[in-house]
């Protein structure tokens, strides 16, 4: 047989719930005197980190060729469905590219999968998160602006091969 226990009944002052009022208004106080964090965001400009997920570009070879063999798996795993791809021949190495490529950036959500299930690391999430668009036609990338020189993505594609 369970033995029940009697709850301890409060004192006066905790039915006022003084003691709880005074240890939230010591949190508060002691937050407002810590130093602030607040970036002056025109004039100070954020330094993403190499693990930042920025808007996803094109790696674009040092020979002016993208790296896309356009396979379509980045399309299909995007769950958005923000990505466009169309291939066509080509008598290069790697025997298809991209015709058509467009990233929906108002759909896009900035998940990384596109960049996690690309087999040649021809899809990056970069460092760019000033986004801004007139209309919804700007919105839509085509491959004239996300291809990106694999120069300004040597620090992501570093971060990315650490964990593959």
């Amino acid at each position: 047989m369970a033995v029940k226990r009697r709850e301890k009944d409060l004192t006066f002052l905790e039915k006022l719930y003084i003691p709880e009022i005074v240890k939230g208004l010591t949190i508060t106080f002691k937050e407002m005197l810590k130093p602030r964090y607040t970036m002056q965001y025109p004039e100070e400009k954020f330094v993403p980190p190499a693990s930042y997920r920025g808007r996803p570009v094109l790696v674009q070879e040092r020979n002016g060729v993208e790296r896309c063999v356009a396979c379509g798996l980045c399309a299909r795993i995007c769950p958005a469905l923000a990505i466009e791809v169309q291939a066509n021949e080509t008598e290069l190495e790697k025997e298809r590219y991209p015709e058509k490529f467009e990233i929906n950036m108002l759909r896009c959500i900035f998940c990384g999968f596109c960049e996690e299930v690309c087999p040649e690391e021809a899809i990056v999430m970069s460092k760019d998160y000033e986004l801004v668009f007139t209309n919804r036609e700007d919105g839509i990338y085509g491959k004239d602006k996300l291809l990106t020189p694999v120069d300004h993505l040597e620090d992501r594609l570093e971060f990315l091969r650490k964990f593959r």
